[in-house]
């Protein structure tokens, strides 16, 4: 198993789970924590400047590529702004031979010369392309195998104020959003910055009066193409949360179906559904209609410019102050200045998303992790499964202990249950013996050794668990069974799976232990129990964990199960957490733990004697059973 990466059972005494560092849009919206209202403009521009300077310190290795290819978007986009020039010669050429004669030759070499220049541009575009794909693919693959191998190395007290769903979006939203952008947007905004500067200095070298007048045009069409973004902006903002709620209502009306239909609530449901579905429409006509209008917006932006150039043009022409090729060159100067504004503006919002995706990344990845264990020389070895729990102090949360000098013994061999309420500190007992969280004071040890003094993984290797969650992989019953262990042979898969009875159903099966467990598997709850009871007993450890194991099947599953659990627990020192008491009778020691202490030990027939706590546990369960009946 990876180092903390599963937490036995449930916490029962933690802080209530909340969402951390929040993405792009999930702030609460404009003015709530981390939105557009609460930043001001400086604050912005300076989180921004420092997440993408993360990110450039983090390709670092690969800046000497990046500058490469920088360099060559650049010289592609230089190299398209000459064209127009030379067509403006190509066409004063013309111009002229319509009198006295076309000269052919010079035509020609202009041409050639521009077929050059277009190829030697196409070329520079494509190997800048394919370099930044590179680059792009290998930061992310690095990107992703840094956070996998950080996951592993937080605590687990990261994870309980951190939504799961959080921390798996960094992987894969936050890093597509920057392996997007460093793939597409950063050319782009290179060649469009590299061309819409060009093409202005092209522009007042070929005529000033032109220059002035193109920018002119084209700056008004785009100040009204701005208005309309920023009134558009609201109905999108709009559709996305109209579009989350409807989500919502569907997982949520389709998930509890049997509930709906059980209480005849189909009508209200529906009628939900409409009402939502209704904004919906409302939100996204307008919001499309609003985008549908920016094509239009843009040609119209573009022919404006066409036509004033050729007004203005005209009028130079017949002045004698231009020739006809400079018309004809400013038409594709107007539209080399207007397509990379609007580039630039996609570019802007795109670094605006990779920003934000950078900052979560390296928060992520700067979040503060376990004690590093490599001096860590001694270790377990041959262990009898002696475990000893002394004066151990705990708490989720520093001001609050709920584990209160916690102190007891286990042999090798022995059966140890732990007992008790809801919210006691069952779980928390076996979360402190894994490691999963580190004492507050206090010690345990295994064999007389201090679990503080072994590495984790040496001290979880001396485990087997068995959760009340049967967690298995997409894989078939064999690479279940055998995880985590290598060089397991057939021989003994077979024989734990017959020691569970389990061995039999498998070899029913279309391709017996080949078979691949999925989301359709047919497998019973208690079946999967039995696979994991079977996966404990090639792991064939000296100290066994059984939390909650039979709480999710019938009785007579529960039976078979428990058989097979007896059958794992010889010879192993076992700690059992369970609420079904008749299941833990046989224990050597059960420990009844309340609000963190042990308040009572013994075995069954002892504390039943003593009619404390555990036999007013023991005896209100049967009379449930017998009130339920």
């Amino acid at each position: 198993m990876p180092e903390n990466e599963y937490t036995i059972g449930e916490h029962k005494n933690q802080t209530p789970k909340h969402s951390g560092l929040s993405g792009p849009g999930s702030s609460g919206g404009p003015g709530g924590p981390g939105g557009i209202g609460s930043v001001g403009a400086a604050e912005k521009a300076d989180d921004f400047g420092k997440a993408i300077g993360q990110l450039l310190s983090y390709c670092k290795k690969y800046l000497p590529f990046m500058i490469v290819a920088i360099v060559l978007a650049a010289a592609g986009a230089i190299l398209n702004i000459i064209g127009p020039s030379k067509l403006a010669d190509i066409t004063d050429l013309i111009t002229e031979g319509l009198m006295t004669g076309i000269d052919i030759e010079a035509v020609v070499r202009i041409c050639i010369l521009l077929i050059g220049l277009y190829i030697c541009g196409w070329a520079f575009s494509l190997i800048q392309g394919q370099i930044m794909a590179v680059i792009t693919q290998r930061v992310s693959k690095t990107l992703r195998t840094d956070i996998s191998a950080k996951i592993n190395r937080l605590p687990l007290k990261y994870y309980d104020s951190t939504s799961i769903g959080n921390t798996l979006s960094r992987v894969t939203n936050d890093i597509d959003t920057i392996s997007q952008t460093m793939n597409q947007s950063l050319g782009t905004l290179v060649a469009a910055l590299a061309s819409f500067v060009g093409a202005i200095v092209m522009m007042f070298y070929t005529n000033w009066i032109m220059a002035f007048t193109a920018i002119i045009a084209s700056l008004l069409g785009f100040a009204l193409m701005m208005m309309m973004i920023s009134h558009s902006q609201k109905f999108f903002l709009w559709q996305q949360t109209e579009l989350g709620a409807i989500n919502g209502h569907i997982e949520e009306t389709y998930a509890g179906h049997n509930v709906v239909k059980a209480y005849n609530n189909e009508k209200k449901a529906k009628k939900e559904f409409c009402q939502m579905n209704s904004r919906l429409y409302d939100s996204a006509w307008k919001s499309q209609f609003m985008s549908g209008l920016m094509q239009p917006l843009m040609s119209f932006v573009g022919n404006f410019g066409y036509v004033t150039v050729c007004i203005v043009g005209a009028v130079l022409a017949l002045n004698g102050q231009i020739s006809f090729g400079v018309i004809v060159a400013f038409m594709m100067y107007v539209r080399m200045f207007t397509q990379p504004l609007s580039q630039l503006a996609q570019a802007a919002t795109s670094l605006q998303s990779t920003a934000a995706a950078c900052e979560r990344v390296f928060v992520f990845l700067d979040e503060k992790e376990m004690d590093d264990e490599s001096y860590k020389a001694k270790e377990l070895s041959n262990v009898r499964g002696d475990v000893e729990f002394r004066d151990v102090r705990f708490g989720y949360n520093e001001d609050k202990t709920i584990i209160n000098g916690f102190s007891a013994k286990a042999k090798a061999g022995q059966k140890i249950a732990i007992v008790g309420p809801t919210g006691a500190g069952k779980t928390t007992m076996v979360n402190l013996l894994m490691r999963f969280y580190e004492t507050n004071s206090g010690d345990i040890f295994i064999d007389g050794t201090s679990s503080k003094d072994v590495t984790r993984e040496n001290l979880r290797s001396q485990f087997c668990m068995v959760l009340q969650d049967t967690w298995l992989f997409e894989g078939t019953i064999r690479e279940n069974i055998v995880y985590s262990k290598e060089d397991v042979s057939d021989a003994e898969v077979e024989k734990a799976c017959k020691a569970v009875g389990l061995h039999h159903y498998i070899k029913t099966l279309p391709k017996g232990y080949d078979t691949v467990l999925g989301d359709n598997a047919s497998l019973s709850q208690g079946q999967k129990q039995l696979i994991t009871i079977a996966r404990a007993m090639i792991a064939n450890a000296p100290i066994l964990i059984l939390d909650e194991a039979t709480s999710s099947v019938d009785t007579r599953t529960e039976t078979l199960i428990q058989n097979a659990m007896d059958k794992l627990m010889a010879g192993r020192t076992s700690f059992v957490i369970a609420h079904r008491l008749s299941t833990i009778r046989n224990s050597d020691l059960i420990l009844v733990m309340k609000d963190g202490d042990i308040i009572e030990s013994g075995n069954h027939d002892t504390l039943m004697a003593q009619g404390g706590f555990y036999t007013e546990l023991y005896n209100s369960q049967f009379v449930d059973i017998v009130e339920s009946a």
